[in-house]
């Protein structure tokens, strides 16, 4: 390729110093050499428009006009946050003294324009932008294919999802076993972000020592996703049918498969903490995921016998403690301890609850692990809970404690370690594969044969609450689907009815469900 002219490299000598100044030109620092014009538009495409490039070649450096300054300005507020990295060179970029660019006919900006006229016909839908070979004059495809191998633990749908989502919106996702391995299609909404997440996860591990990613591009460029179900999703398409039920029995044979004896021992492994701390490794050698807090970033092995024991528990490894604790805020004050308890509890074992004393309207909620605090952290975020949107983020502290004997706190403070509502004590439990984020459907367990239909309904109604649609499961009539007229309503009745008392011993288990009846 041509290297930019003397006259380009003269008049755009002055933008080394920082101008703080939006513009719509942007300054594109710490190229690789190899790199070509399609590669650089491919940063400002997620963004808007680019109507003009420069390219100083030798000076591994270029100039990106985007169609107006806002679009300039929200694509410098992303990369100053989350790095883009080219065939592994960090880029750098700020905003130019100058305000557009003027180019000549250069056969170097011969080149640039015909680049840019490929990526417009590109955008103005005339062809598919993975359709282009990765490697000639468009940006990747925005379909990933990823492939989990030494598969100790089963990966799930939404494991992947929750990974994969931390660099930007996954759109559809499509798991299978091919040549006995677990894969996926996921689809992002453009190639630039599906680059960023093949360039931090391949060749990770999901969890310490095992279940590693192998990532490469798709040649598709788009995924028909016909069903929504625990093998399949589209995000953007909430409508559509879950398919037959064979999926979920295909996927419960599958967790039973791994939790037999042998593969996961149903004790604890007591080796578990000696598994090498892939990731503290990565981050020591000043490897970081750039905007992936409390995803694979935050992997590190934890110290002690009993955090692995934890840990293993559960198929995942736990967090530092510093992140076992959230802090919920805009809570209703009517709000009890054991309503938050049983609430927070659907994502994790809860060991202590406190409301503030001041703010009646704030709590600490100490949860077992890191883990299931960025579970219950990531589903109920923005959640109404009677009446009021939660506000949920990880706290500062390391623990909840427990008021001193003798220093009562008027029982804001309460231990729920030994709680028996524990839906994740036992080990190997398959709770951990049925969480789904609150939703209108309840599903419910544990129903003794004398109890019918019109008791449970009349019983989920008994709050005020409005019960649109019940169906007892065909072939198990201890389980239910049972429809509730909003999020909201749902959310309550779980609180309120989780291990109600049916009588013959059977305590009613409720939890949120991904079907719909």
């Amino acid at each position: 390729l041509a290297n930019a002219n003397g006259n380009d490299s003269k008049k755009f000598k002055g933008d080394i110093r920082s101008p703080a100044v939006p513009s719509r030109v942007i300054h594109v620092r710490k190229l690789p050499n190899d790199i070509n014009e399609a590669e650089v538009i491919s940063l400002g495409l997620p963004f808007g428009k680019v109507t003009n490039l420069l390219m100083l070649k030798g000076k591994n450096q270029a100039f990106l006009e985007m169609n107006t300054e806002e679009v300039a300005q929200t694509m410098v507020t992303y990369y100053s946050s989350v790095t883009p990295v080219i065939r592994n060179h960090p880029i750098f970029m700020q905003y130019s003294n100058h305000k557009e660019l003027k180019t000549d006919n250069s056969p170097n900006q011969v080149r640039a324009q015909a680049a840019l006229q490929a990526v417009n016909a590109v955008q103005t839908g005339s062809m598919t932008l993975g359709a282009i070979d990765p490697s000639g004059m468009a940006g990747p495809s925005p379909v990933l294919r990823v492939i989990v191998e030494n598969l100790f633990y089963p990966v799930t749908l939404d494991v992947l999802h929750q990974i994969f989502s931390k660099f930007g919106t996954v759109l559809k996702v499509i798991t299978f076993t091919k040549n006995n391995q677990f894969q996926a299609l996921l689809q992002f909404a453009d190639g630039l972000t599906a680059q960023h997440a093949k360039l931090a996860l391949d060749g990770q591990n999901i969890y310490n020592g095992c279940c590693t990613l192998r990532i490469s591009f798709s040649k598709l460029t788009s995924l028909n996703v016909k069903y929504n179900n625990d093998k399949s999703r589209d995000y953007t398409r909430p409508d559509l049918p879950t398919g037959d039920s064979q999926h979920a029995i295909e996927h419960h044979a599958l967790a039973a498969a791994f939790a037999a004896p042998g593969i996961i021992s149903a004790t604890p492994y007591p080796g578990a903490h000696a598994f090498p701390p892939t990731f503290a490794i990565q981050q020591a050698a000043g490897f970081a995921i750039p905007g992936v807090p409390g995803a694979l970033a935050s992997l590190a092995i934890p110290g002690t016998a009993a955090a692995a024991a934890a840990a293993s528990r559960l198929g995942f490894p736990s967090f530092p403690g510093t992140h076992c604790v959230m802090l919920v805020s805009n809570l209703n004050p009517e709000v009890s301890r054991s309503q938050l308890s049983l609430f927070v509890g659907v994502y994790g074992d809860v060991l202590r609850v406190k409301i503030m004393f001041n703010k009646k309207e704030n709590a600490l909620i100490q949860m077992c692990d890191g883990t299931q605090a960025q579970l219950a952290m990531s589903h109920l975020n923005g959640q109404k809970l009677y009446g009021r949107p939660l506000r949920i983020t990880l706290s500062k502290h390391t623990t909840v404690q427990m008021p001193r004997e003798g220093h009562e706190d008027q029982g804001l403070t309460k231990d729920y370690s030994s709680s028996p509502l524990h839906r994740f004590k036992k080990p190997g439990s398959k709770n951990y594969s049925n969480i789904f984020p609150p939703s209108s459907t309840l599903h419910l367990s544990n129903i003794p044969p004398a109890v019918v239909e019109d008791e449970l309904k009349l019983l989920f109604a008994s709050n005020g609450a409005l019960v649109k649609n019940f169906k007892f499961f065909q072939k198990d009539r201890k389980m239910a689907l049972i429809q509730m007229g909003s999020v909201e309503e749902a959310i309550e009745s779980l609180i309120q009815f989780h291990n109600h008392d049916l009588g013959e011993n059977h305590h009613l288990r409720v939890s949120f469900s991904k079907s719909i009846i």
